[in-house]
């Protein structure tokens, strides 16, 4: 299946299930207890450990989410040995990433209102491409414009007022990978 294929709800559904049994698995060898939620979202399998007690969860999200991130690799691996295919998958653990959304959309909205204020660009501290993808969207829906700057892991958001975008900008936008720079 190529990039461009889409995949079907069915073929979703079955990676998150696979996806919630491999992390059952995991959960039971660590004696931790937590509840899994499956669903589809934006095209992607979307796997959630939830837990009551969230005392023994809050160590699967680890410090800046380094362990999510790291579960969520390792069950897209086992997704893809399973189905042969890569996975999108996401996986949340008690509601970190809906956090961390909420972070990252509070500190695109403070870089835009010192961009409005000042008029000067502003660049934020270096971030990973899911988080990049956030602020470039928070900064494209209030009307300014984003540009990714940097090598991996180094790479960071520069926000600019739509005003400052020469055509080289615009140029430099289109000509880069596409993924982090949002330019209307």
């Amino acid at each position: 299946m190529s990039q461009t294929d889409e995949k079907t709800i069915d073929q979703l559904n079955e990676e998150a299930d696979i996806a919630a049994d491999y992390l059952e698995g995991l959960l039971d060898i660590v004696d931790y207890e937590g509840d899994i939620e499956m669903g589809v979202r934006n095209n992607r399998p979307v796997v959630q450990i939830v837990a009551d007690d969230d005392t023994d969860i809050k160590h699967l999200i680890g410090r800046k989410g380094e362990v999510v991130d790291a579960l969520q690799q390792l069950t897209r691996l086992a997704v893809q040995q399973k189905t042969g295919e890569r996975s999108h998958l996401i996986i949340d653990v008690d509601g970190y990433l809906k956090r961390k959304r909420q972070r990252l959309k509070d500190m695109a909205l403070d870089a835009i209102d010192e961009v409005r204020e000042t008029g000067e660009p502003v660049s934020l501290d270096p971030m990973n491409s899911f988080e990049r993808k956030i602020i470039h969207d928070v900064v494209r829906d209030e009307g300014l414009k984003s540009r990714s700057h940097g090598e991996e892991p180094h790479r960071y958001v520069t926000v600019y007022r739509k005003a400052s975008a020469t055509a080289a900008d615009v140029d430099a936008d289109v000509a880069d990978d596409g993924v982090d720079e949002v330019e209307e």
